[in-house]
């Protein structure tokens, strides 16, 4: 077990630099913050839950995990050799996992929603439904649904010491060996939904596909791919062709698979895979080439970018139905199991189950607005360029239709962060024509008082490293802002706009999530006002910058760049999903 990994110091201090240790304090945006190092923590009656997830938390492997994915690149068969060992070890066959009758999907940007589209039209059929996600926003047994809601503590925790229990009490025979965070997550996934006798699983991949931890898979019923682009290069390479040859490797002879349309490139390779691999794949058609008698298909999920996952997913359900209604039924295959070259897939007239499915569709933290009274949240927890491109033109149409509704002047606030190798700098760059008043940086730390809430710890990076990129993303932010102000400026002054159409940003770093959220809504969201969330002090010159924040009518906050990041906010904002 681990203790809370957070504790504040209650001294006052000015913006200082970063020191070392995570027993060291960091002074950011006026807040002297002392993080404290993981101990034993005592066991605690009714805190069986948290148990179980703090002995998850030492399955990670501190900075250490993804550099044994890449040195495992050179030997890939190897690690999926490693996880069918895993797997047996816990009781369970890969012949077993055929039973769960997999929609498996993968994708750079767009393969969560497709798969929550997907789960959701086939639990409106009735059937009983397993997905398994990733990453979690609050609780990490979301990343396991059973009928698209996540597992009770009491399952998680049942099952969770089903699991780590034989792992555990085999592994001096295998070299005192466990799974790694994720490998055992996967392992705990398949163990349940076979428990729990569900119709079927939809399944994302984490990483890649070729050599990810779900494709010991070896056949599902049908395989999608949502778009494709540049992320995980470390992994997974630095080209879209090397991208597109990862991804095409959950394609499996003789299953189905289906695409979204791909950059030329990625899809000359996914032919390529397909062919090599004698998987049969379809292109999915635009989405407003579906006949329906009620005019254009809506979608629970906003932004034009949706619109593809949602077509997917159609694809993907319809072929599991027809797969499930079998040769003496009514649903006849619009399949040609010998086309082994890309086509278009037919657009067909989706059922109502369908239609009702498509437009229920809930995904947290994707694309997400929340109302607080003067306060409009909006969550999207891009973290590619592509993504990030799509949330900022939702952001822009969906802020731009709640100003015009608002009673006087709006405050635009950033809350960003950014983690890994991605190209946060890319991503900023994208976020400045959005014309923030106010852009705020912070880690993926919920809180800096002491937390109980092992759900979020992460111990993959040091608090130092977060902090560092935080400070670079602000100096980052900077640089494009007043390029941005040296490109615009003579063009209002030719164009003879008053100089206050452009926005000058504001930018501050906080040492966590809780810290940021208090010094953006200045005491003006009820949910933020809990006593039990302590408020840190901050110089009085911090404060004075908030002026308008205090002012305005409403506040419009963007929370993006990182799910982890909407994770921790959506814990604050919507505790129940903390309980």
């Amino acid at each position: 077990m681990m203790a809370c990994l957070w504790r504040v110091l209650p001294q006052l201090s000015g913006f200082g630099a970063l020191v070392r240790e995570r027993d060291t304090a960091f002074r950011l945006a006026g807040l002297a913050v002392r993080y404290q190092s993981t101990q034993t923590a005592p066991h605690i009656p009714g805190m069986e839950y948290q148990d179980a997830v703090c002995t998850l938390n030492t399955l990670q492997t501190n900075a250490s995990a993804l550099e044994q994915v890449r040195r495992g690149r050179s030997h890939p068969q190897q690690q999926l050799q490693a996880m069918r060992g895993f797997l047996e070890r816990t009781g369970l066959t890969v012949d077993q996992l055929d039973q769960l009758n997999i929609i498996h999907v993968t994708g750079t940007k767009g393969k969560g929603s497709t798969c929550a589209f997907t789960e959701q039209i086939l639990r409106t059929y009735g059937f009983r439904t397993g997905f398994y996600s990733s990453p979690h926003l609050v609780q990490v047994r979301e990343r396991i649904r059973i009928n698209g809601q996540p597992i009770s503590k009491d399952l998680f925790t049942k099952y969770f010491w089903q699991v780590y229990g034989r792992l555990d009490e085999t592994k001096e025979v295998h070299g005192g060996t466990m799974p790694a965070y994720f490998r055992f997550l996967t392992i705990l996934a398949f163990h349940i939904f076979l428990q729990e006798k569900v119709d079927l699983a939809v399944i994302e991949v984490g990483i890649g596909g070729a050599y990810d931890c779900t494709n010991i898979i070896r056949r599902p019923w049908v395989c999608g791919i949502s778009s494709l682009g540049i992320d995980h290069t470390q992994i997974l390479g630095d080209t879209i062709e090397k991208i597109a040859w990862q991804k095409g490797g959950i394609f499996k002879p003789g299953v189905p698979a289906f695409t979204v349309r791909q950059p030329e490139d990625a899809m000359a390779v996914l032919r390529d895979r397909s062919r090599e691999i004698q998987c049969p794949l379809w292109v999915c058609p635009d989405l407003d080439q579906y006949p329906t008698d009620s005019g254009p298909l809506q979608l629970g999920l906003a932004g034009q970018h949706q619109r593809s996952n949602a077509s997917l997913a159609l694809q993907l359900s319809h072929t599991w139905l027809q797969r499930r209604c079998g040769p003496d039924q009514s649903c006849s295959p619009l399949l040609d199991p010998e086309n082994s070259s890309i086509a278009q897939a037919a657009s067909f007239k989706p059922s109502p189950v369908m239609v009702k499915g498509l437009a229920s569709t809930e995904w947290a933290g994707r694309t997400q607005t929340l109302r607080h009274g003067a306060l409009t949240y909006f969550l999207d927890g891009a973290h590619t360029r592509r993504s990030m491109q799509a949330c900022v033109q939702w952001f822009r149409e969906t802020a731009a239709q709640h100003e015009r509704n608002a009673s006087g002047a709006v405050v635009r606030v950033l809350l960003f962060n950014a983690t890994g190798e991605r190209d946060s700098a890319a991503m900023l760059k994208l976020l400045v024509p959005c014309h923030f008043d106010f852009a705020v940086f912070c880690p993926n730390i919920t809180e800096a008082v002491a937390s109980c809430n092992a759900d979020q710890q992460n111990f993959n990076v040091s608090v130092e490293n977060m902090l560092t990129r935080c400070l670079d993303n602000e100096r980052s932010w900077r640089l494009h802002s007043d390029r941005r102000d040296q490109e615009v400026l003579p063009l209002l002054i030719e164009d003879s706009l008053p100089l206050l159409t452009e926005r000058k940003t504001d930018t501050l770093v906080f040492p966590c999530i809780l810290s940021a959220l208090q010094w953006i809504t200045q005491g003006r969201d009820p949910v933020l006002t809990d006593p039990a969330q302590t408020a840190l002090p901050v110089k009085p010159s911090i404060s004075a910058r908030a002026a308008p924040l205090r002012d305005a009518a409403e506040i419009h906050v963007l929370v993006t760049g990182s799910l982890h990041l909407v994770g921790g906010v959506l814990k604050h904002l919507d505790p129940e999903s903390a309980k």
